[in-house]
């Protein structure tokens, strides 16, 4: 069970990328402008949010999709649309889709949501993957515990990364965040195209 374990535990990893979310959080963050309790809030309720969609999938995400008539390649080229708009905003540094009203509006925080619990903490990769687990293990109800156990593991782990981005932030200072901002938004945008990309070979069109 163990040996079966890490191999799972490890793909889920490489592909919710607390570490790889925590620099877009600090990117986000800073170009919405929020307070620093707003900023802790952010980074508890994005990894709370995410890890209720992920449980969703793992206990009944093939049933819905295959209900809904959905092909894992579509989750992919969606997630890569969304992801491409968010690059976008950060490469011209106009973050409106993330900061809303701002502050007085409340608005602000609604990138705890949208782009950090979805489509970067549970993004489609990871959703594909679940997939894939549970359609190996159908009706193995242990196995959906310990992989929800894992997945919570590893946004807790996001939490932290997160959190401990603050320091970075408060290092690099305006001007360093502005260039990781920058970077995190061509980073982004090629995510994006590969996941466009995986999407349409998984759909058979390329």
């Amino acid at each position: 069970m163990v040996q079966d374990a890490f191999p799972v535990f490890l793909t889920l990893f490489i592909l919710i990328d607390p570490l790889g979310v925590s620099m877009v959080y600090l990117s986000l963050v800073a170009g919405a402008g929020l307070e620093r309790s707003e900023r802790r809030f952010v980074a508890m309720k994005a990894p709370v949010v995410a890890f209720g969609v992920l449980a969703l999938f793992i206990f009944l995400g093939r049933g819905l999709i295959n209900s809904l008539g959905i092909l894992p390649g579509s989750l992919y080229v969606a997630g890569g649309i969304l992801l491409f708009s968010v690059s976008m905003d950060l490469l011209l540094g106009k973050p409106k889709r993330m900061q809303g009203e701002g502050n007085n509006g409340g608005y602000g925080t609604d990138i705890a949501v949208f782009p950090l619990a979805l489509p970067l903490l549970s993004g489609p990769g990871a959703i594909t993957a679940i997939l894939i687990f549970t359609s190996e293990r159908a009706g193995d109800l242990a196995f959906s515990l310990s992989l929800t156990v894992m997945v919570a593991i590893i946004l807790a782990l996001a939490v932290f990364a997160m959190l401990g981005s603050e320091f970075i932030r408060r290092v690099l200072r305006r001007t360093g965040v502005s260039v990781i901002e920058r970077i995190m938004g061509i980073l982004l945008a090629g995510m994006s195209v590969q996941f466009v990309y995986d999407g349409l070979h998984l759909l058979e069109v390329l």
